[in-house]
């Protein structure tokens, strides 16, 4: 499957999610176009986490309280990633390593686990190694879907030493 190709072609509500999460946000990402997916946050009541890479809950922190916070440092990783010179087509690259495919949706909420598990080549011969997931929380608002809430930099897998 084309990784640049909605999965959910006949589900609405999963198309508009995705293309909100996944190609909109990539393109704006690499645009460092904020403008592009300003009106996707639902801004009363938004929170952000940053787990910190850790499985262990403790360590995740409320790094964004508002929308504008979180627009600050989504701005600033933009701005670092366009210095940077890659071997390969970033926007292709992105997607490589994008999934978002198990989004749950119960009326007007949902919850979706979009993953990042891939390498972009580097033009110095290195690469960076995209390898985290996010949960965002998303509600139906004035019509459309909205995120409300994410927690972010989550480990790719979550497991216990029992498991």
């Amino acid at each position: 499957m084309n990784p640049e190709q909605n999965p959910f072609a006949d589900d609405p509500d999963r198309r508009e999610l995705w293309e909100m999460l996944v190609a909109r946000d990539i393109d704006a990402f690499l645009a460092a176009d904020w403008g592009r997916i300003d009106d996707d946050f639902k801004r009363d009541g938004f929170i952000g986490l940053h787990a910190r890479h850790s499985p262990d809950t403790d360590r995740w922190r409320l790094a964004f309280g508002t929308v504008e916070a979180y627009r600050d440092e989504w701005l600033r990783q933009a701005h670092e990633t366009r210095k940077i010179a890659y071997a390969e087509p970033l926007r292709a690259a992105i997607f490589r390593a994008t999934s978002l495919t198990d989004i749950d949706i119960n009326g007007s909420v949902a919850v979706l686990h979009k993953k990042f598990n891939g390498a972009i080549r580097r033009a110095d011969g290195g690469a960076d190694r995209l390898l985290w997931q996010t949960l965002y929380f998303c509600a139906r608002d004035a019509g459309c879907w909205r995120i409300a809430g994410f927690v972010g930099y989550m480990p790719y897998t979550l497991t216990s030493p029992a498991d």
